[in-house]
C-alpha cells in the first residue's frame, strides 16, 4: 500500500478525480481522503500559481510515497486529448540578461552557462499515453507568440502553471513525481473563454487517467 498525494490547482480538477469517494476535511487544501485499488490517496486542492503548487507539496507531501498532479492544460501545439507530462521546466526562472532571458533549472544558481532544465518525471508505467514536456509559470498564456518561445526555446509542448514547482518540490524532498493533464486551450487570444468552456470536461480526461494510474501501481 502506498500514499499518494494528487494535487490539482481548481476545485473542478478535484472533484473529477474518484468522484463521490471520501471525506473532506477542513483546513488548508481541504484534502479528501479515499482508499483506491489499495492505496491511500490524498487529493488537495492547492490553488493556482507555483507558489502555492509548493506550498501543498511541502506541506502535505512528506510522508506521501509519490506526488502526483492532475488536472488541465494549454496547448503549445499538440493535439487535444492526455498527456502522460514526462518533463516539467519552469520558464519563468532564469537570468534576465541584455536582449535576453536564459532559462535554468529552477533552484540552480541563474549564473554561467545553462545546463538542462527540465525536471524528469516518474517513468511511465504503461499507460499509453502520449509524452509531454510541460512549461510552468506563473502567468496564464494567451498569446501565440509567448507560446511559440516556449515551443521553440524549451522545446515544451504543454503549458501550465504549477507541475513544474511539483516536479522541484519533489526533487527536494527526493521523491518521484508524475502528472496527467488535459488540454483546454492553444495557449492563444481565445484562451481566457476555451479554458473555462473546456474546463470540467479536460479535468475529467485527466482524472479517468489518473485513476487508471493508480490502479497501476
Amino acid at each position: 500500500m502506498a500514499d499518494i498525494l494528487i494535487l490539482a490547482a481548481l476545485l473542478e480538477e478535484g472533484d473529477a478525480l474518484f468522484r463521490d469517494d471520501g471525506i473532506r476535511s477542513a483546513g488548508p487544501f481541504t484534502p479528501r481522503r479515499v482508499l483506491a485499488h489499495g492505496h491511500r490517496v490524498t487529493i488537495a486542492i492547492c490553488g493556482l500559481g507555483k507558489v502555492n503548487a509548493a506550498l501543498c507539496a511541502g506541506m502535505l507531501g512528506g510522508e506521501a510515497d509519490l506526488l502526483l498532479m492532475s488536472g488541465t492544460c494549454g496547448s503549445l501545439g499538440a493535439a487535444p486529448g492526455s498527456y502522460w507530462i514526462a518533463e516539467a521546466v519552469q520558464h519563468d526562472y532564469g537570468a534576465m540578461q541584455p536582449g535576453l532571458f536564459r532559462r535554468y533549472r529552477a533552484g540552480d544558481w541563474p549564473i554561467g552557462e545553462a545546463g538542462e532544465a527540465h525536471f524528469s518525471a516518474l517513468a511511465d508505467p504503461g499507460l499509453g499515453l502520449p509524452h509531454a514536456r510541460i512549461a510552468s509559470g506563473d502567468s496564464f498564456v494567451a498569446c501565440p507568440d509567448a507560446a511559440a518561445d516556449l515551443a521553440d526555446n524549451l522545446g515544451a509542448t504543454l503549458v501550465d502553471m504549477e507541475v513544474g514547482a511539483v516536479a522541484q518540490v519533489a526533487a527536494r524532498l527526493g521523491k518521484p513525481w508524475a502528472a496527467i493533464k488535459a488540454v483546454t486551450d492553444e495557449a492563444n487570444g481565445e484562451s481566457g473563454g476555451d479554458f473555462q468552456a473546456n474546463l470540467v470536461r479536460a479535468a475529467r480526461l485527466a482524472a479517468v487517467e489518473v485513476e487508471r494510474l493508480v490502479a497501476l501501481l
